[in-house]
């Protein structure tokens, strides 16, 4: 499972990663949202990601605090990319406008969602350290936490070796 604040980059190294593996790749943005803004029932959300996390092998990125331990019970690895404030902040700017295979609409160039934005700016203080004591409940998988983008790369380069 690959996490972190968004703007992080978490699918855009979901991709990578499954490119390289060949592990199917879920989005959790795909199973929650519809290409109208609304959100699909919690029932239908929550037996998509059973669906998912059912399969043997899978990728799935995407944070979801309400469905974390879920995934880690079903998991082996994590990667958490935990990055500084400002990068996350310039990650959410610059996909303004840009068709994405993980969101099922365009986020228009000028709009700013100041909600959302409060909610990665608080993400240090308020949702890393709850992922952080879940991980600690579940020893046994591999965990892989990256605090910067080189890092990130340098992983997913010696995955190709």
């Amino acid at each position: 499972m690959v996490i972190g604040c968004p703007g992080s980059g978490k699918s855009t190294f979901s991709r990578a990663l499954h490119q390289i593996t060949g592990i199917t790749l879920f989005h959790l943005d795909m199973m929650y949202w519809n290409s109208d803004r609304t959100t699909v029932e919690k029932a239908v959300f929550l037996k998509r990601l059973s669906d998912a996390i059912q399969q043997n092998e899978w990728i799935i990125d995407g944070n979801y605090g309400s469905t974390i331990e879920l995934r880690l019970q079903a998991c082996d690895t994590v990667i958490f990319l935990d990055y500084p404030l400002e990068i996350c902040l310039d990650g959410i700017r610059e996909r303004r406008g840009k068709a994405r295979s993980d969101m099922p609409w365009t986020e228009n160039e000028d709009e700013e969602d100041t909600e959302f934005i409060e909610f990665i700016k608080s993400y240090n203080s308020q949702s890393k350290p709850q992922i952080m004591d879940l991980l600690k409940l579940y020893p046994d998988k591999n965990v892989f936490i990256f605090n910067n983008r080189k890092e990130a790369d340098e992983f997913l380069d010696n995955l190709q070796r």
